[in-house]
């Protein structure tokens, strides 16, 4: 989770969401977004895949990434935790909305 905290590593993740691609092909997509250069772009790889989010593998003069799917498990298992302590808490706020709107109504009414 905390490799994921940084944007341009969100964002590598995101691209790896399509299949695996070169640290070239990453770097320059990242680059341009973010405005970041190759070396800059190959540390947050590093930090990917020594965090377990990412695995490399070399592929003649080329690195080839790809999403580790079982990384992102964790990371799923916790929004879903923590939608489901946000859910109940939303449902009484919309519920509390609701009531505040009913009685506003009644004394606009009389």
């Amino acid at each position: 989770m905390d490799a994921l905290g940084d944007p341009v590593r969100r964002r590598l993740v995101e691209l790896l969401a399509d299949g695996e691609r070169s640290a070239g092909q990453l770097a320059t997509a990242v680059g341009a977004e973010f405005g970041i250069s190759q070396p800059a772009a190959s540390r947050h790889l590093r930090v990917l895949r020594e965090a377990g989010v990412v695995e490399s593998v070399p592929r003649g003069p080329v690195r080839l990434y790809s999403v580790r799917p079982e990384a992102l498990d964790e990371v799923e298992d916790w929004a879903r935790r923590t939608r489901r302590f946000w859910d109940g808490h939303l449902d009484a706020l919309e519920t509390e909305i609701a009531r505040g709107a009913r009685e506003r109504r009644r004394h606009d009414g009389d």
